[in-house]
């Protein structure tokens, strides 16, 4: 069922043409949605680039000042409740923000590393290398399909639930709008708003998630082409050079690859980074002292969300580091023995490459791994400690 309305999801058969560019056709989709993207025809550019400047405006500028504008306005109604609740939302509303203007200022890096991708994929001519590839292609794509849905149930389940209570969920500002007179509509308003945020959010981490698969992919790639070196034994030792040279080429364009695309994923992550720990530290305090039971539900699916922004992409950059020690391992453990000297002293210059590991790092600061972000989760729970420890929550009750 779920094949037949996301065909893309689903690994394609060799004899469908796929490319790696491939694992993006629903994040295009998403992109197009909210104006990142071009236009499918050039006579409405101008159109569409009306739409960027739009939604722009509306959901990265207007509704984060909202949540403030609705502080500031009627701070005296809020519960300590409903101020933490609504607080961890504006702070990751904030943060999403800074994130979309770092993804959409990176879309001309985007379409380069897309440019590299096919030319990795004139490598790939043995039916085993297509089949990883398509499969890569279907989970970049069905990575999409599954924030898509995880995102989506916080959105309506939250909404649904404070409506239920006679509550707006988010509490933004409407200006000449009585959000008391006009429940219903207010409230269908900041639902509207909030799948735009939501869309938004999940194209800027989909974007880094997939972006990395396809790279792993290729270094699995390379990885094969390494322990297949020099087994063919009717090819000469000029073609088993040209072999080791190609793969040689190969490697650099996957550096190229990380290189391009570097700026723009240390600059999201690092502000991911910086705000998991207080997002879910806000999280915690409302689950343990304000929420009641069904709140407390919704709220823990904002928190796995929250943790979905970095947890699969740190743990994909831990694969690749692995990845890369075994580059070299394959390598060292090829057929070269009996090479001659140039072939030698090319794999060792080569060896010596492989040996640099591709890391990643958030804003130049922190390390992206999975030990980075189990220390920033590590900080929500400091943060409860110290209310616990100063009795904060009970003042406020």
């Amino acid at each position: 069922m779920l094949s037949k309305l996301f065909p893309s999801a689903k690994e394609k058969s060799l004899e469908e043409p796929v490319q790696s560019r491939d694992a993006f056709i629903y994040l295009n989709r998403g992109m197009w949605v909210v104006g990142w993207t071009e236009p499918h025809e050039k006579r409405w550019t101008v159109l569409y680039r009306m739409w960027f400047m739009l939604t722009t405006l509306m959901i990265i500028i207007l509704v984060p000042l909202s949540m403030v504008a609705e502080y500031v306005q009627r701070f005296r109604s809020f519960s300590a409740g409903e101020f933490l609740s609504s607080l961890e939302i504006s702070v990751n509303i904030y943060g999403c923000s800074v994130k979309c203007v770092a993804t959409i200022m990176g879309y001309r890096k985007f379409q380069e590393a897309r440019k590299i991708l096919d030319k990795l994929d004139e490598s790939c001519q043995e039916n085993a290398e297509k089949v990883i590839v398509r499969r890569y292609v279907a989970w970049g794509n069905l990575v999409f399909m599954i924030f898509q849905v995880l995102y989506s149930f916080f959105v309506v389940t939250n909404c649904g639930g404070y409506m239920l209570m006679g509550s707006h969920a988010w509490r933004m500002y409407v200006p000449f709008i009585n959000p008391n007179n006009n429940f219903y509509m207010t409230n269908l308003l900041e639902f509207i708003l909030m799948n735009f945020v939501v869309l938004m959010e999940q194209c800027t981490d989909v974007c880094a998630l997939t972006y990395i698969l396809l790279g792993r992919c290729h270094i699995i790639l390379l990885k094969d082409r390494l322990t297949r070196l020099r087994i063919d034994p009717d090819k000469s030792e000029e073609e088993h050079c040209m072999e080791l040279n190609k793969c040689i080429q190969d490697h650099r364009l996957i550096l190229d690859y990380f290189n391009v695309l570097r700026p723009v994923f240390s600059k999201t992550i690092f502000i991911q980074f910086l705000l998991i720990g207080i997002v879910l530290g806000l999280s915690m305090i409302y689950i343990q002292f304000f929420a009641t039971f069904w709140m407390g539900i919704i709220n823990l699916v904002f928190m796995f969300d929250v943790c979905l922004e970095t947890f699969p992409f740190c743990y994909v950059c831990n694969l690749i580091i692995d990845d890369c020690q075994e580059l070299a391992d394959s390598l060292f453990q090829s057929n070269w023995m009996s090479a001659d000297r140039r072939y030698k002293s090319t794999l060792i210059y080569f060896l010596h490459n492989l040996q640099q590991p591709i890391a990643l790092t958030a804003g130049g600061v922190f390390p992206i791994c999975m030990q980075t972000n189990l220390s920033m989760v590590k900080l929500a729970f400091s943060v409860v400690t110290v209310i616990k420890q100063f009795n904060l929550a009970e003042k406020f009750q």
